[in-house]
């Protein structure tokens, strides 16, 4: 079943960014699907948390989508190669969002493969993620609800002693924020 707006639009980003965890990420870019099980995240709480885009009230070209409705895609390039997807929450105005870190595909692992450039390319990280999944900057502002990219919940449950909780990766200039558990990772399938 496909997530609805209600789940998007809730303003606890951390519990969305772990309830995330086992739901299904779907796509349908140039032609081809792809989904996959969604094995890691990282939430980022707005303006008062240091380590968002949006922290202290920012507001650009780049960060626009964070300021939408809960349920769109707010896509960014990270270091001019990666491109990285991330779930806006809560309701407009209201900067939150999750990094979808990590995936494993569950169809469409052909597809995948090209995108990623090899066979059995790792889907671990939010670059590759986004890469297999055909997600690119064109698709920022994306409504989550639409038919080119969506979230549904299938089933799956992880064992919630088998997620790991800790602070997010690659954000040390957010100070005391950077030690923040907002991370969540299914550490075995």
């Amino acid at each position: 079943m496909r997530l609805d707006r209600s789940f998007y639009e809730r303003p606890d980003v951390v519990a969305i960014a772990r309830e995330l965890l086992g739901k299904v990420v779907h796509t349908r870019i140039d032609g081809a699907q792809v989904s996959a099980l969604i094995t890691e995240t990282e939430a980022y709480a707005g303006v008062h948390d240091r380590a968002s885009h949006a922290f202290a009230g920012r507001r650009t070209e780049r960060n626009a989508s964070m300021y939408a409705r809960g349920g769109t895609a707010y896509v960014y390039i990270c270091y001019g190669i990666h491109h990285l997807f991330n779930i806006v929450t809560h309701s407009a105005g209201v900067p939150h969002a999750v990094l979808l870190r990590g995936v494993r595909i569950l169809e469409g692992q052909a597809v995948a493969d090209v995108r990623r450039g090899r066979p059995g390319a790792r889907t671990d990280g939010p670059g590759t993620a986004a890469q297999a999944l055909g997600i690119h900057r064109s698709h920022d502002g994306t409504d989550l609800l639409g038919r080119r990219i969506w979230i549904s919940d299938e089933g799956h449950r992880p064992d919630p002693r088998s997620i790991a909780i800790g602070p997010r990766i690659g954000v040390d200039y957010a100070g005391p924020d950077a030690l923040l558990p907002y991370r969540f990772r299914i550490v075995r399938l």
